[in-house]
């Protein structure tokens, strides 16, 4: 076989390899991820043991603390629907009650238990526009 014929068939396998990873890479990274879904819809279709991930604003005047593990509720947006999270692991430094958070959930009974460490806070934005007080 000649050199030329070599190089072509290698750099064949070779962009064909690559084909591959790249559509296994584009396959997974769609077909593994989840949509968040806010209390009311959570409340209506939680199975129990699977898992969700949760979004929403803490409720006012709804965090516990007893030891290493924290309860809250996470209110909707829009409405006044809200699940109980109890959750274990890392708390983001601006985690407070009003904040919006993302949090990964199973339904375990009456209560939605939080995954370890899977606790996130959305800061508001920056960008959003502050509502003005008239002078």
């Amino acid at each position: 076989m000649d050199p030329s014929r070599k190089r072509k068939t290698r750099l064949v396998v070779a962009l064909a390899a690559a084909v591959l990873l790249a559509a296994a890479l584009v396959y997974t990274s769609f077909n593994t991820s989840s949509e968040a879904v806010d209390p009311g819809r959570l409340m209506a279709s939680a199975v129990v043991g699977q898992s969700y991930e949760l979004t929403g604003k803490v409720a006012d005047g709804s965090v516990a603390r007893d030891g290493s593990t924290m309860e809250f509720r996470v209110k909707a947006r829009e409405g006044d629907a809200s699940v109980p999270v109890r959750y274990t692991g890392a708390v983001p430094d601006p985690f407070r009650e009003g904040r919006e958070v993302i949090i990964t959930v199973r339904k375990e009974g009456p209560i939605f238990v939080g995954e370890k460490d899977s606790l996130v806070t959305k800061c508001p934005s920056k960008y959003e526009a502050a509502s003005e007080t008239p002078s």
